[in-house]
């Protein structure tokens, strides 16, 4: 009789165990979504609008069968101008099955539509209809007549008049999202020839073509094969139309219209100008300071670089309170000759109560892992995306407990995911919203450009010396100098005599196979600057100021520390491990096992900021600024959300 005891008791702990480990329903649509994100190869502003509108239904449909009707967020109001009516449903007995069959339909019937009008239909349709199929629901069932208390009917109104609205804002999704609007100031750079080709204004951002260089170089076999769908039609500006898109929390009264080019444009959150060339010559210091930084970091982009650096919290931390506004704050904050910026160092981790035990990496190996690990292109979950992975690895935490910002009952797995999803998923969608409306406004320059323009012009220096030009680079010594005779550079007749060299990541011209071969690190010619991405997608389709990275994550990791009630990761510490050889794409690498460790969700978001700069996609002024309007983002965002949840 006890052996069968111990059998019985050992049966219901193993099924009680089961059932808490399932995922709720609004976590296997989440799921699924996220799936066919990194087989989509759209941009991270039209799938943060998607994972919002997809946490929006699940939340609101919860909100109704719990009674609570006039805490929708969509559902019975709308959004703007357009109204989403909604008359009383009768509640079932069975409010929980009536529920997730709502959220079913409404997913189903939203990301089936949504991803139908995408040109990787074929490749994501199976996430969703295994997902349907897998309940025994009957997908054939249409009907939106929820009068009757049907539950499938309710979820197939709510999804038809999301999607009537999706296609009645300006998105234009049935145009596959190309705004009509934007014509660029600069005619397309091909970086595989020297130089900034078709370069107007110099303060503007300039389109990329790289379709010559990807059919001379050809694809390697480690070249996702989506990227062909890129790179062989020219730089389209993603999405420029975007500040006309419905936020989530964002008003009026964070609204500024900046003139230019003789129209208006409404930018959220206002981060102000970028410095320019133009103005005064302390802003074209701060222009020229911004760019050359960005091209000295890249000189830690190699395995060979034995420099070690600790990367434990206890000598990293965070930036929350840091952030710079002079020139002079920023040439403090970020450190020229190490890398990385000025930070507070967490010393005692708050869960173990013990310190933080120092962690050495090689900066080499560092640099470029993050690089390509915070990308977050194409074949990714995208930046919003990653934000919303890491909250379903917070969620399944051993450590961490589903109570809302720290404090109360533990709340149940559905009720925490539609709450976690739509306060992160509605911030993401605002800081994509006000990035961008930034990025069309100022329309800044990218590195690539920057650089090799300012390397065209010479050296501002010493004017007795060759090519001088007040708005060249600076010469510093084992970073920017000049082209002497005798040099490497010099060119077989001397042609290159006198030009700009910088040491720095020397091309993809030097990865002939990216299984085996490293770019390195050595001096080039400036004319011939690469940013250390991809080479068939080195920079981003639009404008750099503000860093979209810099928005999505400080607005996610302010989230993150709001609904958890913690700024720190479950137990004190994440980590993230790359080994040797078997993570980066483009070249070789990591050279030995690479572990990333994580205090708190800011010093995340940092990396992630940071990593822009070492992958020579953004200048520190596209960072910093971007940081602030997520900052200001996701405090819109949680006023918004206290106010709706009466918190």
């Amino acid at each position: 009789m006890k052996s069968y005891l111990v059998c019985l008791f050992a049966l219901i702990f193993v099924v009680g165990q089961a059932q808490e480990e399932e995922k709720s329903v609004a976590r296997q649509w989440m799921d699924a979504h996220l799936k066919a994100i990194k087989y989509d190869g759209l941009g991270p502003t039209i799938h943060s609008r998607s994972l919002y509108q997809l946490s929006v239904g699940m939340y609101d449909a919860w909100v109704v069968y719990k009674g609570d009707k006039e805490q929708t967020v969509f559902l019975g109001k709308g959004f703007g101008d357009y109204a989403c009516d909604f008359e009383d449903f009768p509640l079932p007995e069975n409010v929980d099955s009536a529920m997730e069959v709502t959220m079913h339909y409404y997913a189903y019937r939203l990301l089936t539509e949504r991803f139908g009008r995408y040109s990787s239909k074929g490749r994501n349709y199976d996430f969703f209809v295994a997902v349907f199929d897998s309940t025994g629901l009957n997908s054939g069932f249409r009907s939106t007549d929820y009068s009757t208390g049907s539950a499938a009917a309710l979820g197939n109104y709510m999804a038809e008049r999301m999607n009537t609205f999706a296609l009645e804002e300006p998105a234009y999704e049935e145009d596959g999202y190309e705004g009509i609007d934007y014509e660029p100031a600069n005619e397309q750079i091909q970086p595989n020839l020297p130089g900034v080709q078709g370069l107007m204004d110099p303060n503007r951002w300039q389109p990329i073509s790289t379709k010559g260089y990807v059919r001379e170089k050809g694809f390697s076999k480690n070249l996702l094969d989506w990227h062909a769908l890129l790179v062989f039609t020219e730089d389209v500006f993603l999405t420029p139309h975007w500040s006309e898109i419905q936020p989530f929390a964002l008003t009026k009264e964070q609204e500024t219209w900046i003139q230019k080019d003789d129209r208006e444009y409404r930018v959220y959150l206002d981060p102000g100008p970028p410095p320019y060339t133009t103005n005064t010559a302390e802003e074209f210091d701060a222009y020229r300071w911004n760019f050359e930084l960005v091209s000295r970091w890249s000189q830690f982009n190699t395995p060979f670089d034995e420099t070690l650096i600790d990367i434990s919290p206890g000598a990293v931390g965070g930036t929350k309170d840091l952030l710079p506004n002079t020139l002079e704050e920023y040439q403090e904050f970020y450190n020229w000759e190490m890398g990385g910026t000025k930070t507070t160092p967490l010393k005692v981790n708050p869960f173990t109560k013990k310190k933080y035990q120092e962690h050495w990496v090689k900066r080499g190996d560092y640099a470029r892992c993050i690089a390509e690990y915070w990308v977050d292109g194409v074949g990714t979950y995208t930046p919003p995306g990653h934000w919303v992975a890491m909250l379903r690895d917070v969620s399944d935490h051993p450590d961490f407990v589903r109570k809302w910002k720290g404090k109360g009952k533990v709340l149940p797995q559905l009720e925490w995911d539609v709450k976690s999803y739509l306060a992160l998923t509605g911030a993401l969608h605002d800081a994509g919203i006000a990035a961008w409306s930034a990025k069309v406004a100022y329309d800044y320059v990218r590195p690539i450009t920057a650089i090799r323009w300012m390397a065209g012009l010479g050296q501002c220096s010493d004017s007795l010396a060759p090519r001088y030009h007040p708005q060249g680079l600076r010469l510093i010594p084992g970073s920017i100098e000049q082209v002497k005779a005798g040099d490497a550079l010099a060119g077989s007749n001397g042609q290159h005599i006198g030009k700009i060299k910088l040491f720095t990541w020397r091309g993809p011209d030097y990865v002939d196979n990216q299984s085996e071969d490293v770019g390195g690190v050595d001096w080039i010619l400036a004319e011939n600057w690469w940013p250390y991405q991809q080479y068939a997608f080195p920079t981003p389709p639009f404008a750099g100021y503000v860093s979209g990275h810099s928005c999505f994550s400080t607005a996610a990791s302010e989230i993150m520390a709001y609904i958890t009630g913690s700024p720190y990761f479950p137990g004190g510490l994440q980590t993230h491990t790359f080994k040797k050889d078997a993570f980066l794409n483009f070249e070789k690498g990591p050279s030995e096992d690479l572990v990333l460790q994580w205090a708190t969700y800011r010093e995340a978001s940092d990396e992630t900021c940071l990593s822009r700069i070492y992958g020579g996609i953004h200048p520190p002024i596209d960072d910093i600024r971007g940081r602030q309007m997520g900052e200001k983002a996701a405090g819109v965002a949680i006023e918004y959300v206290e106010e709706l949840l009466g918190d």
